[in-house]
């Protein structure tokens, strides 16, 4: 066993619960649709690095997916408890550095990755930060459970109030490059993730006809 961990937050594929924000403009099918392709890219980007995985479903473990690796489910009431149950299973395990990343990332890439572990040879905390004000990645070289607790989850501040706690606790933390996630039809269309795939446009498009 290294010392590093992977863990990835999967939403399992289930019609009209993936991307529901999306949904709201090209339906149940269509979110489905293009969460399926970012799930891909996300399984490729992982198995490209070479560290401990641990994939946490969000509902139940589908074992003809994701390979080799632990399988289990996420547990907590909010997605705070959820990410620190799982920092807690891995550094309870033995692990020292640990990064999390969610599966809805078309941009992420194996140097994201790569840097955060790099990060947390030096630093308590690494953060990928989103465009809408959260993060995509985060990092930890130590349990911070206050990083976890009280937090605007979904909201434009949830970033800073998160660096603002650890400033408070004179913690040492960095960031990496800015991405954007998917969340809206806008963030959708504007991605190279998109434009660049033919046949998820074809997909939808006659989902929608």
């Amino acid at each position: 066993m290294t010392n590093t961990l992977l863990i990835v937050f999967v939403k399992n594929k289930t019609l009209g619960t993936v991307k529901t924000r999306l949904a709201k403009t090209i339906g149940d099918y269509g979110a489905f649709e293009v969460y399926t392709e970012l799930l891909k890219i996300t399984e490729k980007v992982a198995n490209q690095v070479p560290y401990s995985k641990r994939i946490y479903f969000s509902n139940n473990v589908e074992e003809n997916t994701w390979g080799n690796h632990i399988k289990t489910i996420q547990n907590g009431a909010n997605l705070g408890d959820r990410m620190l149950n799982a920092f807690k299973d891995g550094f309870n395990a033995g692990y020292e550095n640990i990064v999390l990343i969610g599966s809805d990332l078309p941009d992420i890439s194996e140097t994201e990755i790569n840097e955060a572990f790099e990060a947390l040879k030096t630093k308590d905390a690494v953060f990928g930060p989103a465009e809408d004000g959260g993060y995509y990645l985060i990092g930890l070289s130590k349990l911070i459970p206050e990083v976890f607790s009280n937090k605007p989850w979904s909201q434009p501040s949830l970033l800073n109030e998160t660096l603002k706690t650890l400033t408070q606790n004179n913690s040492t933390f960095s960031t990496l490059k800015t991405l954007n996630d998917i969340d809206t039809y806008d963030d959708l269309i504007a991605s190279k993730f998109y434009k660049n795939n033919k046949i998820l446009q074809e997909k939808i498009q006659q989902l929608n006809d």
